[in-house]
């Protein structure tokens, strides 16, 4: 208690003495949600100088973290440990020590229900958590992606609900996290930070905070033009992905290969702007994140159709590689998939990383074997599937072991991730058939006439 104390002395000295403990890292951060955003957040904010209490429901996660274990796989685990021993960082499932850290950021998931609405409750739960041990002097921000009004129309009644006011006992912002897991270019500190609130004195001092964490700091007028600027970045992707996947489609009914047209165009030093095609959306933020807009956006009877129309052009790209499949197999051995043996190569929503979120690859499963074939797939970073929202019963099915043997023994192999720890050379040389979709192949320089891009 004497520390709880202290952190509300220092709260009554008002904004210059936040400030100051921002600068000298007298500053105790919370982290809520520990997962692909948190944790980096949470390293970060150590490294930085900060004190870290990160909070997650996982008890067993939270059991890792402070026994010094990485959770994620592109996190190196003495990161972890060396901010444990440091006496800097400590990962707990007691919300009530919410009222200890200066400063609480909200990283928690925003899905989409089932009829692709958004599902706000791990941001409610955690505001209503905070609430109940909010103290004078806290800043919270939320990083989690939603739509614009969230901040200050669900969170922000929920927290003066307390008793405190915004803007003058506590204070409220917006930063929403950009985190690309396994991007080996750009990591938490060094990708610029857009900061908004709807005070000026939550934003004064969410800027410090963050100007002590990151490369830059780049203030906004309110919560909500945070929070459009986040599902503006998430929706340029997502147009421009759909954009690519339909010419796809398109050029291969013409025998234009795709991959040929895009490495041309983007010799172009201006005016253009290189996007790639796949098997579908993957990753929490663009297959969910453009549909929190076209929600909220019937609030004021405004159509989306734009948004929406890539939506369907990405959702579909799954079945037009499950078609590709499934002629190149029936001009092969004229049975198509029915029957077939078929090894996905690839669970993770992108290279070179754990992350299944969303992951294309689960969908391209149910597909497969909905049309009688049976699907194997082989993943060096996801030994054994977890339990997904949407694919439940694929949970506990394991990776299978890449080699010769094993590779022809398929009557199909399908490329569904490009991780670099793969052999193309070896899968191209004793599979039947290999359709692929990333193009990887020919970038590996080992196309074959057993090789079918889809």
């Amino acid at each position: 208690m004497d520390a709880i104390a202290a952190r509300n002395d220092g709260a009554a000295l008002g904004i210059s003495g936040l400030l100051q403990r921002i600068e000298t890292r007298n500053y105790i951060i919370g982290i809520m949600g520990l997962g692909y955003v948190g944790l980096p957040l949470a390293l970060t904010a150590v490294k930085s100088g900060f004190k870290v209490l990160g909070f997650d429901t996982d008890s067993y996660r939270v059991k890792q973290l402070n026994d010094g274990e990485s959770t994620i796989k592109h996190i190196a685990a003495e990161a972890i440990g060396s901010a444990v021993e440091s006496g800097q960082f400590r990962a707990t499932s007691d919300f009530a020590d919410l009222n200890e850290p200066d400063a609480i950021l909200i990283a928690v998931p925003t899905p989409l229900n089932r009829h692709r609405e958004p599902d706000l409750s791990f941001v409610e739960n955690s505001t209503l958590s905070i609430a109940k041990a909010m103290r004078p002097g806290q800043l919270v921000v939320l990083e989690s992606t939603t739509w614009p009004g969230t901040t200050s129309e669900v969170m922000k009644p929920l927290l003066e609900a307390s008793g405190l006011a915004c803007g003058k006992d506590f204070f409220l912002a917006f930063s929403s996290e950009r985190e690309d897991p396994g991007n080996v270019e750009f990591g938490t500190a060094t990708i610029p930070k857009v900061v908004g609130a709807d005070d000026s004195a939550s934003r004064k001092i969410a800027c410090a905070l963050y100007d002590a964490l990151t490369v830059k700091t780049v203030s906004v007028s309110s919560s909500s033009t945070a929070e459009a600027v986040k599902l503006t970045e998430n929706i340029f992707r997502s147009v421009n992905i759909a954009l690519v996947n339909e010419l796809k489609v398109i050029f291969d009914k013409m025998g234009i290969d795709i991959w040929e047209v895009i490495e041309a165009a983007k010799s172009k030093p201006f005016g253009y702007m290189p996007f790639y095609p796949g098997p579908g959306l993957g990753g929490h933020c663009i297959p969910v994140d453009p549909f929190y807009l076209t929600w909220k956006a019937r609030e004021y009877d405004v159509a989306t159709l734009f948004i929406e129309l890539a939506g369907q052009i990405n959702s579909a790209m799954p079945h037009y590689v499950v078609e590709r499949l499934a002629c190149a197999l029936d001009e092969r051995t004229g049975r198509g998939l029915n029957g077939a043996r078929v090894l996905l190569i690839g669970m993770a929503y992108k290279k070179n990383i754990d992350d299944m979120r969303e992951s294309p690859s689960l969908k391209l499963i149910e597909l497969i074997e909905g049309r009688g074939a049976a699907v194997d797939y082989h993943d060096p970073h996801i030994p054994q599937l977890p339990r997904t929202r949407a694919h439940a019963e694929l949970s506990g099915r394991r990776s299978k072991d890449l080699c010769a043997t094993s590779i022809s023994s398929y009557d199909a192999v399908l490329i569904s991730t490009d991780h670099d720890a793969i052999n193309w050379k070896q899968v191209v040389e004793h599979a039947r058939l290999v359709i692929d979709t990333r193009n990887i192949c020919t970038r590996s320089g080992v196309s074959a006439p057993n090789v079918v891009k889809a």
